[in-house]
């Protein structure tokens, strides 16, 4: 493709001179001959530091911010852009041209990857060839997924709706991250419904402020829904007035959900041993569902599926049938065993306070004996979380295990410890996996166990290095050794 063409077809202004371009990326190692390379600054490393290595493996252009080496490489064009990360995405989409004609986007600090997950059930028992993509993978209809990443980059998200599109998927939803929307991953995506969730405390290592994580949820409204799209709201949200007066400035047509609901307003939740019953008003009809998920927040992501959903297509009575048969997305709250005397064990991605405090209070109702629950904090991440987390678990459970999450680069026991001094009824076992099986080992009839912090995840990182590990399987080893010694 001429670089005239890429640049056009992202509204960009015409290059200086015209070449060929072949590829593209933003990383200086994987630069061939003709491709385009984006000097782009990330949190921490500069990639204009990295031209002359892309220059001298042939490439035909740099998107940059400073020309200022322009002269040093005669034979590269120089695109200089005051929007770097936008202007890439833009001229990835524009590359890979093709996409799904429908693209829903979730956003939030919680329940992106649930939402995700139920809108693409249901447009698959709709008969839709549909696909998600996010933390739990890149998933065509039922299929095995490939590669998991909540927001992959520009190049690899639109190469995927390039080859979506070519296998004839028309339907896609997508999780949106905080770090990939103003980072502009997304930039050049079409979406036509962005769901959002709540906005609670995380990624402030990142962000450093509420209000900054809160601008960039913002972008996927502001920047990247296509004008005339529908922005499904989590109206019990205490940024729902904000980013509703955002939405409407731009144009975008409001579906809000929750108890403040209009279109999808939540009236009642009850309990049921296998889920709950859903009292609804659901574009003006009143609906009941029984749905076999437990929680209110739960609850809340079927809601927000289901804008969602009804959304894109444009089949709102049509989405509804397919309520009450959607599963829980692998990893969020999900029923991994029972024991041999009949407690139950879940794994679940919690890994904020608010999700913690949603999970453990959204099981109290189906547990006829204690509560118990064992979590970690990830190392290298926002510290302030630990003490918040080990509070609330120390207040709502009745049995704590506080055990290691991810470390990261930290040393595990000073993690550890940060959540054991507000959580003081807590038992610290510091190996994940022995923290497990003394969980397990020591239920009683009617318990009910919440694996908290690393749901899906295959692996533990732990001083660099990611070890296998997951809790499904330690979980069932740990069942299937009590059924060996009963």
């Amino acid at each position: 493709m001429k670089l005239s063409q890429l640049l056009r077809s992202a509204a960009l202004p015409a290059p200086e001179k015209d070449v060929e371009i072949c590829g593209i990326t933003a990383d200086s190692r994987q630069v061939r001959p003709g491709y385009l390379f984006a000097a782009l600054k990330g949190v921490s490393s500069d990639g204009h530091d990295f031209i002359p290595q892309a220059a001298a493996a042939g490439a035909a252009a740099v998107l940059c911010s400073d020309d200022g080496r322009k002269s040093d490489f005669p034979q590269v064009v120089f695109i200089k852009s005051a929007r770097t990360h936008y202007d890439f995405a833009r001229i990835a989409a524009a590359f890979y041209e093709k996409q799904p004609e429908y693209i829903a986007a979730v956003t939030g600090t919680n329940g992106k990857t649930s939402i995700a997950d139920f809108v693409r059930q249901i447009l698959t028992m709709m008969g839709k060839k549909a696909a998600s993509l996010g933390t739990l993978g890149l998933i065509k209809n039922n299929e095995e997924p490939q590669y998991a990443m909540t927001t992959p980059d520009p190049v690899t998200i639109h190469r995927d709706l390039r080859e979506l599109a070519e296998e004839g998927y028309n339907y896609l939803v997508m999780e949106t991250s905080s770090h990939g929307l103003c980072q502009y991953r997304v930039g050049g995506v079409k979406v036509k419904a962005a769901g959002f969730t709540n906005l609670t405390r995380d990624h402030l290592d990142y962000h450093k402020t509420m209000e900054n994580y809160f601008e960039a949820k913002k972008i996927l409204f502001t920047d990247i829904l296509v004008a005339g799209g529908s922005a499904v709201l989590n109206a019990d949200s205490d940024v729902y007035p904000a980013l509703k007066r955002a939405c409407e400035a731009g144009g975008k047509k409001i579906v809000a959900y929750g108890h403040n609901g209009r279109e999808l307003k939540l009236l009642k939740t009850t309990p049921l041993p296998h889920g709950q019953k859903l009292e609804l008003e659901y574009y003006g009809k009143n609906i009941s569902l029984n749905i076999p998920l437990a929680g209110e927040f739960q609850a809340m992501n079927v809601l927000c599926a289901l804008g969602l959903a009804a959304e894109l297509t444009g089949e709102p009575f049509e989405v509804i049938k397919y309520a009450e048969k959607i599963h829980g997305a692998k990893g969020r709250l999900e029923l991994v065993a029972r024991t041999p005397n009949d407690a139950a064990v879940y794994v679940d991605y919690a890994h904020t306070p608010d999700a913690l405090e949603n999970v453990i209070k959204a099981m109290r109702p189906h547990c006829t004996n204690r509560l118990c629950v064992l979590f970690g904090c990830g190392g290298d991440r926002d510290k302030g979380k630990r003490p918040q987390m080990g509070k609330i678990a120390n207040d709502l459970a009745d049995v704590i295990y506080v055990t290691d999450d991810n470390p990261r680069s930290e040393e595990a026991e000073v993690i550890r410890s940060e959540i054991m001094a507000a959580c003081p009824r807590g038992k610290n076992i510091g190996d994940r996996r022995t923290a497990i099986q003394t969980a397990i080992s020591a239920l009683l009839p009617g318990d009910v166990l919440i694996v908290a912090g690393k749901g899906h995840e295959p692996g533990q990182i732990i001083k660099g290095v990611t070890y296998p590990f997951s809790d499904h399987e330690e979980v069932l080893k740990a069942c299937d050794r009590l059924k060996t010694s009963a």
